[in-house]
Order: structure tokens, then sequence, then C-alpha cells
């Protein structure tokens, strides 16, 4: 079952401030998004963090490896930091663990995005698309900015596919609130 979340219309709030009787809501489903690579150390966390930074209105994004990596790769967090993301904090994750950690794939993600070349052998059935993006471990600086580049340019564009998704499902919502909380239809 997707996550939600209830945004107030700005407009609506400076009305509530004044007394307003109605607000105007809107039920936003928010898609689960596990980025997988094989050692959750390179290109996973790099989509992990563009998405969000960029997305966190449509998406919750997390990240794991087939074979985690001990650290994250010095490289991938000097090139992140060149966007002004920090990744300081961040360590890797088994696959296993994270799909596991809420009862399994079907309960934890709504679509996991696979750039580990290899097929992923998943339990519960989930929504896979598959990213041939190159692994840039053992590689130059600019290696890894072109790999950050792309990943970039494909989160932007999942973002914007989910946020068009996003459009439509809301333009169908439209709920009216009394002062009293009363959901009514318009």
């Amino acid at each position: 079952m997707p996550a939600f979340t209830l945004c107030f219309w700005r407009k609506s709030l400076r009305r509530a401030e004044k007394g307003a009787r109605f607000d105007r809501l809107l039920l936003v489903a928010i898609t689960r998004v596990l980025f997988v690579c094989l050692g959750n150390a390179c290109r996973s966390p790099m989509a992990e963090a563009f998405a969000r930074a960029h997305g966190a209105d449509v998406l919750e994004a997390q990240s794991a490896g087939l074979a985690p990596a001990i650290a994250l790769a010095p490289l991938t967090h000097a090139v992140m930091l060149e966007k002004d993301i920090d990744l300081g904090d961040f360590y890797p994750k088994e696959l296993g663990l994270v799909i596991n950690r809420v009862g399994g794939a079907a309960d934890s993600v709504d679509l996991i995005i696979n750039m580990s070349g290899y097929e992923l052998q998943l339990k519960n059935p989930v929504a896979v698309e598959e990213w041939d993006v190159s692994d840039p471990i053992g590689e130059t600086e600019e290696v890894f900015r072109e790999v950050r580049d792309e990943i970039e340019r494909r989160v932007l564009l999942l973002i914007e596919t989910l946020r068009s998704r996003k459009r439509v499902e809301s333009e169908r919502v439209s709920t009216r609130v009394d002062s009293r909380r009363r959901p009514t239809r318009q």
C-alpha cells in the first residue's frame, strides 16, 4: 500500500489564518523508491541523495547494495559535494536488510531502480526498473563525475514522471473540510 502525505494548499492556509470556513486538502501518494547497485558505495547512494534533494515531494528514497562495501567510496563523497550534497553520514546497506526491515519488498518499496547489472531475486513482487549505468569504482574522478551527472539526469526524469502522475491524480481529488474538519465533497 502506498504511503500518503496530506498537504494544505498555501492559499488555503492563508485564508484559514484569516478565519475562512474551508481549507482545501490534497492527498498525495508518495512513491517509495529503492536504488540498488553492487556495493552501495557509488551509484545507488548518488541516486538516493539526488532523489532526496530534488524529489522529496513525490518520493521517499532508500539505497542498498547486493554486496555492500565497507564504506562509501571517497570519490563518491567528493563529486557529490560539488553538487552541494553531503553524504557524510551515509553507510552502505545490504539489499536483504533494507527490504526485510519492514517485512518484504511489497511492504517497504513501490519501485526498485536496479543499477547492479544483475537480475534481482525478490520474494515478493515489486516493480523493477533497470538503469544501465556504468560502475565508477576504481575509475578516475572524471568518470565519477560523468556517472554522477547521468544518475542526476535519470533521477530528475523519474521525479518529473512522478510529479506528472501526481498532478493528474490531484486534479481528481478535490476535498473540502469545514471548520469542524468533516470531509465534504465539492
